[in-house]
């Protein structure tokens, strides 16, 4: 099979050649698998091929103006505005959100904010990436949506949650003039891509580790009815939609099937509620999954053997029946060791086919 023959046939629920494969990681420990595979620093199709990795995505590329002016030791972002101070840890470093410019702002603020226009990306060559990209499964709008997350980076954690408890103004402002801009863009590239696109990607975190973030009051109140538009996107060109949710988040799939979610990402084995084999006997059949493998289990802590017994175990309980992409439940992180990441991948090809 082709890569998108095999992500199409695993989100249908049908037994491909191969579980499908998928990759993210935090630049450090992609840079150490480039060095490990001899390629060079920004070979990143490179790197996708080497692990055999079955999912590319396309994007418009931005041109209009810069938005937001740098600061002295952050790292702004010049289309949305969100503040980053760079954290050093004993095996490298991240950029971690910091002083939320729009946390006591107010509804006049938040409308004044600078964002971007959609008719400031390029649209152009959507459909010729696509076509450089035809044999993989190819997606467009990566975690879009993401409204508690993407609230938070401008307005702060504590913020956002008081925003969707007290239907306060200015927080839901802030993610409606997001989210329109995330569907108008996803809209454009659908549309410029001429059926290059195999499914959308979206996202929403809702969980922490032990619980649900939100109540489901809220999430029918709040976050479903914002997700509509782009599921009502997806079904007028029969796209399959896939949602990333880190976290305790499985109480929300039953909405999620209502929806027409497809496939759920992430799957983070260690969450409440989240065990592969609970997952599959509750939900599979009805949504596919993706993910799984565990970015603060074996892969960053364990051995090598440990790495290919947990991807195995993984796979025996997943595998069957189809319906399942193996998957980091998040970037891999700079402690993961090489040797650990290589044996992920090489047990994902060992274990992973149908009729060994």
């Amino acid at each position: 099979m082709t890569s998108k023959q095999r992500v199409l046939n695993a989100f249908a629920h049908r037994e491909p050649d191969r579980v499908p494969i998928n990759y993210q990681a935090n630049p450090g420990i992609h840079q150490r698998l480039l060095d490990y595979y001899g390629l060079e620093t920004g070979d990143n199709e490179g790197l996708l091929q080497k692990l055999g990795v079955d999912f590319r995505g396309v994007r418009a590329p931005y041109k209009g103006p810069l938005l937001h002016e740098e600061l002295p030791n952050r790292k702004v972002d010049p289309l949305w505005g969100i503040h980053t101070r760079w954290i050093e840890h004993e095996t490298g470093g991240y950029w971690d959100f910091c002083d939320f410019p729009l946390q006591d702002a107010d509804e006049e603020e938040v409308a004044a904010w600078p964002l971007p226009s959609p008719d400031d990306y390029d649209y152009s060559q959507v459909k010729l990436e696509c076509e450089k990209r035809q044999e993989y499964a190819v997606y467009a709008g990566t975690g879009f949506g993401d409204i508690i997350n993407g609230n938070g980076f401008l307005r702060g954690m504590e913020q956002t949650l008081i925003d969707l408890v007290t239907d306060d103004p200015a927080g839901l402002l802030l993610a409606d003039r997001r989210m329109d801009i995330q569907f108008e863009l996803t809209r454009r590239v659908v549309e410029a891509a001429e059926g290059g696109i195999d499914f959308l990607w979206l996202g929403e975190d809702l969980g922490t580790q032990e619980s649900p973030m939100i109540s489901m009051e809220l999430f029918r109140r709040h976050i479903r009815p914002r997700y509509e538009r782009f599921m009502d996107l997806a079904k007028q060109h029969q796209l399959p939609v896939m949602i990333h949710t880190c976290g305790a988040s499985s109480w929300a799939y039953e909405d999620f099937i209502e929806m027409g979610i497809t496939v759920v990402d992430t799957l983070q084995p260690e969450a409440a509620g989240m065990h592969p084999r609970e997952l599959k006997q509750r939900f599979g059949g009805r949504l596919a999954f993706h993910g799984c493998i565990s970015t603060a289990g074996p892969v960053a802590y364990g051995s090598v053997e440990d790495v290919r017994q947990n991807v195995r175990e993984t796979l025996e309980i997943m595998m069957p029946g189809g319906g399942y992409c193996l998957a980091p439940t998040h970037a891999l992180q700079d402690n993961s060791p090489v040797e650990n990441v290589v044996a992920m991948y090489e047990a994902a090809y060992e274990y992973g086919r149908y009729g060994r």
